[in-house]
């Protein structure tokens, strides 16, 4: 196992964000790990795509291959058990008299992070890779860079060990998601993309769209569809 600077842990669900900074942290450290956490989604199928999508990027480029690591399942069953979410319960998607969408699972990007950094810890990586956004996003607090650079701080103190956490689509829309995954992996990486990772809250692949399985009609697959008909337009234009 290469340790410090060299070795990276990426949070990876199995969605679009997540696998491209997965892509994105292949092209840049010796040794690329990788987590998951199953907190009792509705859209568990989310996990069970991530295998998958680790052969398929290995098999991309060689190069890959060598860097890509384990992969590591977190199951946080008290997440779900403390949670009264649509993400977390059958419950309606929509927006909440506080402001927030009723998919806000509180304080789970802290906890992914505090796990995050228990495992960077013991596997010797400085470097935690995830694919939280502020700028096309559902409202999350725990997604803003603020919150991401108190938690840096945190772990780092916490840990008595240097931790960096990587947002590398923090500032990006969707649009600029699809287009970073084409310029890291062209159209092999966009087409694996689009076709083999999972963004639905619902959990649906069984409708195919331009831009992936979904329902079609919940926020994360209107931010999906959105910014792919947004990417394919700047491509034409440009």
């Amino acid at each position: 196992m290469t340790e410090g600077n060299d070795t990276a842990l990426v949070l990876f669900s199995g969605g679009q964000d997540s696998t491209v900074c997965l892509a994105w942290a292949l092209e840049r450290y010796a040794r690329v790990e990788t987590v998951g956490f199953d907190y009792g989604q509705r859209h568990a199928v989310e996990l069970e795509v991530r295998a998958g999508l680790r052969d398929s990027l290995s098999a991309m480029r060689p190069q890959w291959a060598a860097r890509l690591g384990e992969d590591h399942l977190v199951k946080l069953d008290a997440l779900a058990a403390i949670s009264e979410t649509a993400l977390t319960r059958e419950t309606a998607i929509e927006i909440a008299a506080d402001g927030l969408p009723t998919t806000f699972v509180p304080g789970r990007n802290l906890i992914f992070f505090c796990f995050a950094g228990a495992l960077a810890y013991r596997r010797g990586a400085r470097h935690i890779v995830a694919g939280m956004c502020e700028t096309d996003y559902s409202g999350y607090p725990d997604c803003r860079d603020d919150t991401v650079k108190a938690m840096q701080v945190a772990l780092s103190l916490g840990l008595d060990k240097r931790v960096t956490l990587h947002t590398p689509l923090m500032w990006i829309d969707k649009a600029g998601t699809f287009a970073m995954a084409e310029q890291i992996g062209g159209n092999a990486l966009l087409d694996l993309v689009v076709a083999d990772t999972h963004s639905c809250y619902l959990g649906d692949r069984t409708h195919r769209h331009d831009w992936g399985y979904g329902c079609g009609e919940c926020p994360a697959c209107n931010l999906r569809a959105q910014g792919y008909a947004k990417f394919i337009h700047l491509r034409k234009t440009t």
